[in-house]
């Protein structure tokens, strides 16, 4: 609370930025760290600068000391149980699924339909968790500003505005809006972090926010934790700054209460929600079928899901544990589950069910978060943290790993949800997933694997739609068509009989 006040009296210029918390103030914070068995935390402050003393002082404000060793505690000591059970893990019922793949042309318009509708009547918001830099990359930008070489030299943000731009036409067509008058506004919530914040931020405006409206583009940040030493205690960083990192994907819960998110999406009578990462070159922005999916099933949570490629491929999977919704990562199930068939049909394997980080909520749901988040679970991750030696008051940096990060994951809500509240759908791996993970060159989930998928899926498209395509090399007749021209295959009827030279930029109709 001393924080709140200080902060707040600063923004109004009611106290100097280099004016010291008082000796009230002050000693009612160091009173409360050290009852939680972190007074170390105030080694330096006296001989600090007074604007040093001012950002340390407020930083510890903005923390719970007693939680964080409550956190420290369990994470480091996990209490042991007795139950050597393993869980009990099977595939979701079919009632709780659909595919893509599989299901009637009826059901996927009837999906489709009804999220077109949603999206028009601007009960669809999208969220958009985009905290990460390009570090793998080789890049310190926010990673939603890579260009993975397409022909049109788009970034992924790029991309990503200009489908949620198409899919709000989609739906002012669906409705028979006359062309020209806007109608459906997706509000678009880009979930920041520390660094990334401000230049994703002047990236969007220096682009003119990709030709959505500055309204409904509205970002916010994720929460930190402090680090922790392998002796549960918090890591100073510097004598004026303690250590910290994002919370993880999880994080995201919080972070849309604490920064107000829910009460926009109310003032805007937003009902659905459309979550996923930004590292997915082929995601399907506010897709009309997964909302119009999910909402017929009137479900608090849904999830998006590509077929496993072969038993081997290292990557979690949407199963039922103990009966309830949840993700197993690879590591976590045996040889003998990983290789087993599915009774149906046994070309596939009956634990296929991908994790692709790419979800649905309802908004009532989500509107029940303060009553739930902080109970989340909390995930360790042990790393080689730089610290400041409190006693001896020198910079290290360590050899190994002497601490941890604390991190939550947006699956750890699942097992909260009540099996008919929870909906998977299974969807095309070459039509909606190619992450971006790795360095050029790579070979798997890099730039330019994620260029290929692109340009093979708009080559695919002007197939079906009866184009031709010529190319000097099989291997390079990729077309890249604009997301303004086509969300998903749709409305690329001229170029029926066309011969297009590949590989090939397509912005318009005239260009074909």
């Amino acid at each position: 609370m001393a924080g709140l006040v200080t902060s707040t009296l600063k923004a109004f210029n009611l106290i100097d930025s280099t004016t010291p918390p008082s000796d009230e103030d002050l000693a009612q914070l160091k009173q409360k760290y050290s009852a939680a068995g972190q007074g170390h935390v105030f080694n330096f402050y006296d001989s600090l600068p007074n604007p040093d003393k001012l950002t340390l002082f407020t930083q510890l404000s903005d923390i719970d000391p007693v939680r964080t060793s409550k956190l420290a505690e369990e994470a480091l000591n996990p209490v042991k149980t007795t139950d050597d059970a393993k869980p009990h893990i099977e595939p979701l019922p079919t009632v709780a699924c659909a595919s893509t793949l599989d299901s009637t042309e009826s059901d996927l318009t009837k999906y489709y339909n009804e999220g077109l509708e949603l999206i028009a009547s601007n009960k669809v918001a999208v969220v958009l968790m985009a905290g990460g830099q390009g570090t793998r990359l080789g890049s310190s930008d926010p990673k939603g500003c890579y260009d993975i070489g397409l022909p049109s030299k788009k970034s992924l943000f790029q991309i990503q505005a200009e489908r949620i731009s198409r899919v709000q036409t989609l739906s002012e067509e669906h409705k028979g809006v006359k062309k020209g008058i806007k109608v459906a506004l997706i509000p678009w919530y880009i979930m920041t972090s520390g660094p990334t914040r401000k230049p994703t931020e002047q990236y969007f405006e220096n682009n003119d926010y990709f030709g959505l409206e500055k309204s409904q583009v509205i970002f916010f940040e994720q929460g930190v934790l402090p680090c922790i030493s392998n002796e549960g205690k918090i890591i100073l960083e510097s004598e004026a700054k303690v250590a910290v990192a994002p919370d993880g994907n999880g994080g995201i819960y919080a972070a849309l209460d604490k920064s107000g998110i829910l009460k926009d999406m109310a003032t805007r009578g937003i009902e659905h929600v459309h979550a996923y990462c930004v590292d997915n070159c082929l995601v399907k922005v506010a897709d009309p079928a997964f909302i119009g999916f999910s909402a017929l099933k009137n479900v608090s949570i849904a999830t998006k899901v590509v077929r496993k490629r072969n038993a081997k491929e290292p990557v979690g999977l949407i199963i039922l544990k103990n009966g309830k919704p949840d993700v197993v990562e690879y590591s976590e199930i045996d040889k003998e589950m990983t290789e087993e068939k599915d009774s149906g049909n046994s070309e596939l394997l009956r634990f296929r069910a991908a994790n692709i980080v790419n979800h649905y909520y309802s908004v009532s749901f989500l509107n029940t978060i303060p009553e739930w988040s902080h109970s989340l679970p909390h995930h360790i991750a042990r790393k080689k943290i730089p610290y400041l030696d409190v006693d001896s008051g020198e910079q290290v940096k360590p050899e190994k790993p002497n601490g941890i990060k604390l991190e939550q994951f947006v699956f750890d809500v699942f097992p909260m949800i009540p099996l008919n509240k929870f909906a998977c759908l299974e969807v095309a791996r070459e039509d909606e997933f190619s992450p971006l993970k790795n360095a050029r060159g790579t070979g798997e989930d890099d730039p330019d694997t994620s260029k290929k998928d692109i340009m093979m899926q708009g080559k695919k498209w002007i197939m079906k739609a009866g184009g031709h395509i010529v190319s000097e090399s099989a291997d390079n007749d990729g077309i890249e068509v604009s997301p303004l021209l086509s969300y998903g295959g749709e409305g690329l009827d001229f170029v029926e009989g066309k011969t297009i030279t590949g590989p090939a930029l397509l912005l318009r109709p005239d260009e074909a």
